[in-house]
Formats: structure tokens, sequence, C-alpha cells
């Protein structure tokens, strides 16, 4: 008999709690999570993420699962009680396009303005985070900041998924967070490059006849189908449809027409690199220019303000 296993840490979430009295049910119901994956027409991965409270499990599989475990409606009770946006990293017209992207086989990105969370090195994704203006408190961002990396995990590991990004040249001249973190960003791609499974290239701004509008991403699923995925200000666009997948795919093959080779677009992230090195020297130099002013006046005001009579040592 399967006996519930609740964490003992007084910091575990609701979510987690939720994922607890799944595991509770499934184990009563003699399942292990792949047999359950499978009824569930999911991948064990996912069973585990909702299990440990790391995804929010979508309401029609919470009703599926609550019948199929005879849970008498306890799942979809407690899950209704869940702020989810509160308890997992990304926000939820997002999590459907997160939970593709954790199970694609490849992705093919084209990105403008800025970098695409999947080549966003920390520093980067946390000068994102602060400048979105929504009032965060630091503690907030750096959740944020660790979704936005745990997202990468399987792409930068040896073996992992096909990732070919298109990046707008917009996307390296846009300052994020100064010419500092720009540098650590551009030494980042210049890593993560190396990887075999890997393709970054630059569309230059000359590439304007055949410009795709706004960001988009082709996603290939283990079970062959193919989608699309692309975002308004706050909602996330997902598609299926072959025809729209397709128009987009015929897009996205004429801009990677126009790209630069591999070997350019490297090139030019070296150069990015130096000239944000020098970018941040001059800020630097240019602070101390000023500090040194301050610091004589300092040294001035002191020197001339009233003397005080100080006992002297007796011999």
């Amino acid at each position: 008999m399967a006996h519930r296993r609740f964490k003992r840490e007084l910091t575990a979430t609701s979510a987690e709690l939720f994922g607890e009295e799944l595991r509770f049910y499934r184990e009563l119901g003699g399942y292990t999570q792949a047999e359950l994956g499978v009824l569930l027409h999911c991948s064990r991965t996912n069973i585990t993420r909702y299990e440990t409270g790391q995804r929010r499990m979508p309401p029609d599989l919470v009703e599926k699962a609550d019948e199929l475990l005879n849970a008498g409606g306890a799942l979809k009770r407690i899950w209704d009680r869940i702020d989810w946006n509160a308890q997992i990293g990304h926000p939820d017209w997002f999590q459907t396009h997160a939970d593709s992207e954790a199970e694609a086989l490849g992705l093919h990105v084209f990105q403008t303005d800025y970098m695409h969370g999947l080549l966003q090195c920390r520093d980067y994704a946390r000068a994102m985070f602060e400048a979105g203006g929504t009032g965060e408190r630091s503690k907030e961002i750096e959740k944020r900041v660790e979704a936005r990396l745990a997202r990468q995990e399987r792409f930068l590991a040896r073996g992992g998924p096909q990732l070919v990004v298109l990046l707008d040249e917009s996307a390296i001249r846009s300052v994020v967070g100064g010419p500092t973190v720009m540098a650590r960003q551009m030494q980042h791609l210049l890593r993560i490059a190396e990887l075999e499974n890997i393709v970054i290239q630059v569309v230059p701004f000359t590439a304007r006849a055949t410009i795709i509008n706004t960001s988009m991403i082709l996603l290939e699923m283990p079970d062959g189908q193919h989608l699309v995925y692309s975002e308004s200000l706050d909602r996330g666009n997902p598609s299926d449809d072959p025809t729209i997948v397709s128009g987009h795919r015929r897009r996205y093959d004429r801009m990677r027409g126009d790209a630069l080779t591999v070997g350019e677009s490297l090139a030019l992230f070296g150069e990015a690199l130096k000239g944000f090195k020098d970018d941040a020297e001059r800020a630097r130099r240019g602070q101390v220019a000023q500090e040194q002013p301050q610091r004589n006046e300092r040294r001035r005001l002191h020197r001339g303000g009233p003397r005080i009579p100080r006992p002297r040592p007796r011999t």
C-alpha cells in the first residue's frame, strides 16, 4: 500500500504538495511513472516534473489522472487552489511552449532585438528581468533567472538536441545591462558555439529584403510533429497547423540563406566582444576621472577646515 511521503521542509511549496498527492495516488494504483505517462499520453519526464512541483500539470491531464487513479476529485481540488503563476518559474502563457521545448528533438530559432533565452548567460538574463519594469524583488528575479538557465541545460549538455539560431544583428547591437554584461554575453556565445549540436548565425541588417517581422521558433517533436511558436507582448502563440508551420519554415530557410556563415558570425561576435570590452574600459576610466576631482575637493575641504587643538603628549 502506498503511503504519502510529504516533504518535511517548511519551505515546501503548494506545487510540491500537489506533486506528492499525485505520486501517492499513482503508487496506490500500482503504476510506475512511465506507465502513467503512457496512459496520459505524455513522457515519464513530465510525470516526474509534475510530481516534484517543477512543472504545472495541464488541467485536462489533472482531470484524466484524477479519474484514472480514482482520486475522487482530490487532485482537481488541490490543483484549483494553487496559484501556479507564483509557483513555477515561467508565466502560465509560456508554459505550454516550455513543455514542448523540454521534449523537442530540435529547435530552429529566429531571434530579433535581444538574445534568445537559450543563448543568454546569467548576467544577461538577470539584466533582462531587471529591465522588465515589473517591480519584482531580487529574490523573484533570481528565480526567473534560474528557470531560464534550467531550460538551457539539455541543449548545453553533450549530445543535446539540435539548436540552430538565426540572430538578427539587432540582438548584438542592442546593449542590455551595459558593456560589461554584453562582453560576457559575447564570450558565452563564442563558448557554446563550439558545441556540435549548436549553430549560431547572424542575419545582418543588409538582409532586410527577406526579414521576418517577429521572433519565432520551429520545433521538431519526438512523435514527428512540427510546431511553430511566436510571441506578442504578453502572449504565446503556438501552432501545429501544417500550413502555418510550412509557411514559416520557408521564410526561415530564405532568411538562413541571407545569414552570415558560422565562421563570419563567430568573427562578428569576436569583434563585438572587443568593442564592448573597450566601451567598459572607457566607462571605467571616465568614472575614475570624475571621482578624482571629488576626492581632491574633499581633501581641500578637510585641510582648510577649522583647526582642532589636540593635547600634546608630555615628554
